[in-house]
């Protein structure tokens, strides 16, 4: 056959990729070993697992099969060398992650291979967007660990960290983790995924080449049950950073609750791909295929939801249906080859159950004449109309290379169909219409949103999910702050702050019980009448009884027990009463928090007004806010008076900070920008410390309002009368009804069932040790975020541990949209 005619039939040519060295590769060094502290160690089980090439069903290679103890010693090594490590100058962690990212470069062909046969995903896929982007990573990381000192100055890396990656992007997944890890001076214990283990135990050698010291990075293979929760449950290990299956991220969470360990999430999703009708339809065509047929389909953020506008869904269906006839399903290693193998027999297995289960809810299933080969685990694109909201397939992440298809009216109706979720980690909107993509991108509940683009990424910019797809990001400046902590929290700077807290108690105690009757100053300079004026008061006149209700929707409710709490001076005195809060109240203040969700949509220029009138309202009862600290914890007036002014320079500060913690532009390499959104959380439940009563409650509360949250806030069960004062400087300074909602009572119940409540995005909790891991516990429910403090007492008056962007950024959540553009 001529030249000439090949371009007139336009027939398919195999082009294979070359597999004998990667091969060779594996046949020189299996069965390979676990690698501990820069060596390779027998497991101790003495056993090894298969790893299977999808493509063929045959065994590449055996691998370590690591246990308990094999990570023992994998986090003694990294423990030992933490010290180290985290006091290595930046520069020189740079120079690291540099000569990793060249490395990289070096072998990029033969990783690309090793990837392809071990997972199953095209050549093409793994050469010309997972090895660059496994470079990138960290290229782009080594400029942080140059950066740190200056840039992220008073804080620290948080010691040994536990990662566990998924078969999805097995090396890529890798850089995202082990790169901002070592950049910010942490030491890493790995678990790669049962399935695709060969790209990281390349990277083991890759570690060997540049001389990384020994420790810093240590990989234990072997099934989840056995090192996945071993790493989990360490004492040693100071965070676990996980991508995989809400199922498993929600046990992480419970097993994980109440020990103190950073967590992240990078869980399941069910993206949408939202098409309005003028919207390039032969774009959007190419968009789907990138979307859901991308590594077949196996991909967290999958379009896998493709949204319709009505009026363009019949041309646009019939357009990918002539596009899907034209896909080929075959040899990975094949460089024509468009979908490669299903990673896992079982996986196989689990996509053909849920497309039965389509099917028998009534759903229109569609798949091209191609064939799949008959050797290996392959299975067709596939493509399901007439299917309604509530199906399994449209609720369900099947994770393979299945479309379900739906049509819309109205943008309202886009937005309400695709936040029809439990997830929320990425969506992609189509459309000409910048205004309009622009509008609906920013409603949408998703932690990535691309705009006439799909499965776009980069290191430069933060990818994560909302909801059940995770909390914490990766990449960009904001996935630094999962592997640092504040320099303050360090073992040494909790000590020293539980003395300090400790000596200001005692000096209280002195102050209160010396006093001698005199008048004492207020920060204004007038005179206030010492302790036998009130006697004389007390004798001549009954007291007016005042008994706090509930602040829920912006008016003063009875709680729906009935019963009040009395509150008591610390000489055991009954001072007041307030309300006791039950299930019921909870839920009534979160139904009011959903409510005042126009708040979020609030300009940040109007919040800043309503914080800075809170001050305002606040410093006219300066007084009497003072004389209510007075009362309840006995210190003295000067002291009660110094953290009233600390409320209002608070508040003056998150004021300030209104319409300036806002995102960024990243200029990833590509034609366009990415626009890092900061946007508000949600509905926050609050548990308030009991020290500081009025200073701890408003350091919580101002930021999150700042950010444009709404609240439903437990104060300090033991001083909750200087909440309760706060009532009215709310309802007189134009706080929206419902903005913030006051339950009182005891803490520990009410914040149980904060922590289980379907409808509050994140729980922040200030008490008790065990009380932090019952709400980490109890969030894993619907994965909500969680800051708790694992009864670590905060000194509030210091604004280093009591305000500033730590807790700006547990306020939000950061929202990538990417925006590319040109002809």
């Amino acid at each position: 056959m001529s030249v000439l005619e090949l371009f007139e039939s336009m027939e398919y040519g195999p082009a294979p990729e070359a597999a004998e060295s990667a091969l060779q590769w594996l046949a020189q060094r299996q069965p390979f070993d676990l690698f501990i502290n820069n060596r390779r160690v027998k497991p101790a089980s003495g056993q090894y697992l298969e790893t299977i090439n999808p493509a063929t069903g045959k065994v590449l290679a055996r691998v370590a099969a690591g246990n308990a103890a094999d990570v023992d010693a994998a986090v003694a090594a990294a423990r030992r060398a933490f010290p180290g490590w985290s006091k290595t100058p930046g520069h020189v962690r740079a120079r690291y992650l540099y000569a990793i990212a060249r490395h990289i470069q070096k072998h990029a062909r033969l990783l690309a291979v090793l990837e392809t046969l071990d997972n199953g995903k095209p050549i093409r896929e793994t050469r010309d967007i997972d090895i660059p982007l496994v470079a990138r990573h960290f290229y782009y990381h080594a400029g942080w660990a140059q950066l740190m000192e200056s840039e992220l100055a008073g804080y620290e890396p948080l010691g040994v960290v536990g990662q566990i990656i998924p078969w999805n992007f097995p090396l890529l997944m890798l850089a995202w983790k082990v790169a901002p890890a070592l950049a910010m001076g942490n030491t890493v214990v790995l678990k790669p995924a049962r399935y695709t283990p060969l790209t990281a135990m390349k990277f083991a050698e890759i570690v060997e080449e540049i001389g990384l010291p020994p420790g810093v990075v240590n990989i234990v293979t072997g099934e989840a049950g056995q090192v996945g929760e071993a790493l989990v449950r360490h004492p040693d290990v100071n965070k676990i950073a996980f991508t995989g299956s809400t199922e498993v991220g929600r046990a992480i969470r419970q097993a994980t609750a109440g020990s103190g360990k950073r967590l992240s999430l990078e869980l399941g999703g069910k993206s949408p791909f939202v098409v309005f009708e003028d919207a390039d339809l032969d774009s959007v065509v190419e968009g789907v295929v990138d979307a859901i047929w991308f590594n077949q389909g196996q991909v967290c953020c999958a379009g896998s939801r493709l949204l319709v506008q009505e009026s363009i869904a019949e041309r646009l269906v019939a357009k990918v249906r002539a596009r899907m006839e034209k896909l080929r399903v075959g040899d990975p290693l094949d460089k024509a080859i468009d979908i490669g193998a299903i990673v896992s027999e079982s996986q196989l297995r689990e996509i053909r159950r849920l497309v039965e289960r389509g099917v028998e809810e009534g759903a229109q299933l569609w798949q091209p004449s191609t064939a799949c080969p008959r050797e290996g685990y392959f299975f067709p694109p596939t493509l399901f109309t007439n299917v309604a909201p509530a199906m399994t397939i449209a609720q369900v992440e099947i994770f393979g290379p299945v479309l379900v298809t739906m049509t819309f009216r109205t943008p309202e109706e886009a937005v309400t169909l695709a936040n029809n979720t439990r997830y929320g980690l990425a969506a992609s909107v189509w459309s000409e219409n910048i205004n309009l993509a622009l509008d609906v991108a920013a409603r949408l509940q998703a932690g990535t949103v691309w705009i006439n683009a799909t499965n776009l990424f980069d290191a430069s910019c933060g990818f994560g999910g909302y909801r059940e797809s995770g909390f914490g990001r990766e990449g960009g400046k904001e996935g630094l702050y999962e592997y640092i902590r504040p320099r303050w929290e360090g073992a040494g700077g909790r000590a020293g702050r539980r003395r300090g807290l400790a000596e200001a108690s005692a000096s209280g105690e002195h102050k209160a019980q010396s006093g001698n009757g005199h008048a004492e100053h207020g920060s204004n300079g007038l005179a206030l009448a010492g302790s036998e004026v009130f006697a004389d008061l007390a004798g001549r006149m009954p007291p007016i009884d005042r008994t706090p209700k509930l602040f829920i929707g912006g008016r003063q409710v009875r709680p729906d027990s009935g019963y009040s709490l009395p509150v008591r001076d610390p000489q055991g005195m009954v001072i007041g009463q307030v309300g006791a809060g039950n299930r019921k109240d909870i839920r009534n203040a979160v139904e009011a928090a959903h409510a005042a969700r126009s708040w979020r949509g609030a300009s940040p220029h109007q919040r800043a007004q309503v914080l800075f009138y809170i001050a305002e309202n606040l410093a006219a009862r300066e007084q009497e806010f003072a004389l209510r600290l007075v009362q309840q914890t006995g210190r003295a007036y000067t002291d009660a008076a110094a953290e009233v002014q600390a409320a209002i320079a608070r508040l003056f500060s998150y004021a300030a900070w209104c319409d300036k913690f806002e995102g960024s532009i990243h200029r990833p390499p590509l034609r366009g920008l990415v626009l890092a959104v900061r946007e508000p959380v949600g509905v926050i439940g609050m548990a308030c410390p009991d020290e500081f009563p009025l200073l701890g409650f408003l350091s919580l509360v101002a930021p999150a309002l700042a950010m444009g949250n709404t609240l439903v806030v437990i104060p300090s069960p033991q001083a909750p009368l200087s909440a309760t004062d706060c009532y009215q400087v709310f309802e007189t300074s134009d706080v929206p009804a419902g903005a913030v909602n006051i339950v009182t009572g005891e803490r520990e119940p009410l914040v149980q069932v904060l922590a289980e409540h379907e409808d509050v995005e994140a729980v922040w909790y200030f008490g008790s040790a065990e009380g932090s891991k019952r709400v980490e516990l109890a969030a894993a429910s619907n994965m909500k975020r969680t800051w708790v403090n694992y009864g670590h007492p905060r000194d509030w008056l210091d604004p280093v541990q009591g305000e500033g962007e730590e807790f700006l950024r547990e306020a939000t959540q950061v929202k990538n949209i990417w925006v590319p553009y040109g002809e």
